[in-house]
């Protein structure tokens, strides 16, 4: 039997593993149990979503970084001059 995923992908399922008196052994239902686990990670979106979330954050904390370091240096410097141009504590 083929199992058709999203995306163009086909599992070709081909396991009838039974023992004597014909019931599933506990490896066809592990296989089962595996193959339903893979589908629906393939189907599901939240693997996905998520992983766009963390790029957006990792760019967002880039940008904060790299904004805060500019004002940081700005600010670094405007006091400086400011100081420099006080007039020396007796």
């Amino acid at each position: 039997m083929r199992v058709a995923v999203p995306g163009g992908l086909n599992f070709l399922w081909c396991c009838s593993f039974t023992n004597v008196v014909g019931s599933r052994t506990a490896s066809e239902e592990a296989m089962k149990s595996l193959a339903l686990k893979m589908r629906r990670f393939l189907v599901s979106e939240d693997g996905p979503t998520a992983v766009e979330y963390a790029v957006m954050l990792a760019l967002i904390v880039v940008v904060c970084l790299g904004t805060i370091t500019t004002i940081g240096t700005q600010a670094n410097g405007t006091f400086n001059s400011v100081s420099n141009a006080l007039p020396a504590a007796s």
